[in-house]
């Protein structure tokens, strides 16, 4: 379970959600500038206050405290057992695939290692690509490996800002069912940040749903999503 409150001021944008996402699989569904990334950096602990800005935030997971601005609490990001991917994957230009998914796993063995990373590039569908530089991959690709790297480290909460952008829905919709259920497997907790409706109910989700950085609701995606989904039916009949 993943427990926030959290209020954030940026000149004119006011962030401001407090709730318990208790389910395995949670989106965070709203349009661009309605705060999902701000949420989700502040929730991997990137986003501290700075000139001109304030952040006030209490996150806990798991009954571990991991940012309370109040008590001056805060743990670092890569102490969390937590992992971020983003829509701009952050691979190493000068390794190749491989050694990219590999980077955090000094700590294994080597067989372990590389086993550990073929396990990572056969879930994402990239096993063709391990001896490529990032140079040389698409964008959709990158991606791949991006999460690939993320889930290597098998981290207890995982947390997603559009990282399936590049790809197109065929490809999107089945990597998806493909982590959820690698996921569900080794019970660790995601959080999805996405403005396409499709990500979110292509899944059995629980859904944050946000405007203008408010909290609208929280609860099944068929339910906070109806009107969202009535709405795309009606284009697609139309078309």
């Amino acid at each position: 379970m993943l427990e926030l409150a959290i209020e954030a001021r940026r000149g004119s944008f006011h962030l401001k959600v407090e709730c318990r996402l208790i389910s395995p699989w949670t989106v965070i569904f709203g349009p661009s500038g309605a705060g999902k990334s701000t949420l989700l950096r502040i929730l991997a602990g990137l986003d501290r206050s700075r000139p001109g800005e304030q952040v006030q935030a209490r996150v806990q997971f798991r009954d571990r405290l991991l940012t309370d601005t109040a008590q001056k609490t805060w743990i670092a990001p890569g102490q969390r057992a937590s992992a971020f991917v983003t829509q701009h994957p952050a691979l190493f230009p000068h390794l190749s695939v491989t050694e990219n998914v590999a980077f955090g796993l000094r700590h294994l063995d080597r067989a372990t290692r590389a086993e550990r990373v073929r396990e990572m590039l056969a879930l994402v569908d990239a096993e063709d690509l391990a001896d490529r530089r990032p140079q040389h991959l698409s964008g959709g690709q990158a991606q791949r490996i991006a999460l690939a790297r993320a889930l290597a480290r098998t981290p207890n909460l995982l947390l997603l800002d559009e990282p399936f952008s590049a790809l197109d829905g065929t490809a999107s919709d089945a990597l998806l069912a493909r982590l959820q259920q690698w996921l569900r497997a080794h019970n660790v907790q995601a959080v999805l940040a996405t403005h396409d409706v499709t990500d979110a109910l292509a899944t059995e989700s629980e859904v944050l749903l946000l405007q203008e950085g408010r909290q609208i609701a929280l609860g099944p995606a068929k339910e906070v999503l109806a009107a969202e989904r009535s709405r795309m039916l009606a284009r697609l009949e139309s078309s």
